[in-house]
């Protein structure tokens, strides 16, 4: 197995950062052929998601997000900016980890598919992602 973490500043707003040619970059360094690639976000208030980037579904997954999980005063976790409770709520439905399989050394991900980082929290501009590779 080989792994390593990586740093993402996410700034401080709401974002769905593309982690896909960090994932090349990582499988090259790895020397991947045919695999696994486990990605894993050791964040309570982030999550990781497969989707289409750049033409819009990325800004209509936070507007999704937003209308589910309302940044207002109405969640029993309350610390740090309003609403902050709802980026503990997150993860259950945008999971803190993805699996993809890995052939030829490159993600087998569909043409239109990039494993994103979502992260909703404002309070932490900086978070840390853990990529694992494992030979099959």
């Amino acid at each position: 197995m080989y792994s390593t973490e990586i740093e993402v500043k996410t700034g401080g707003r709401a974002v769905v950062h593309d982690l896909t040619s960090q994932i090349q970059e990582f499988l090259a360094e790895a020397e991947a052929a045919d695999g696994l690639l486990h990605v894993f976000v050791p964040h309570a208030t982030a999550g990781l998601a497969i989707l289409e980037t750049g033409a819009g579904s990325d800004d209509d997954l936070l507007t999704a997000l937003d209308e589910l999980l309302p940044r207002d005063d109405r969640w029993r976790h309350q610390h740090g900016s309003k609403g902050h409770g709802r980026d503990h709520v997150l993860p259950g439905l945008v999971p803190p980890y993805a699996s993809v399989p890995v052939l030829d050394g490159a993600p087998a991900l569909g043409t239109w598919q990039s494993v994103c980082l979502v992260d909703t929290n404002i309070d932490n501009p900086v978070r840390h992602v853990r990529f694992s590779y494992l030979a099959g």
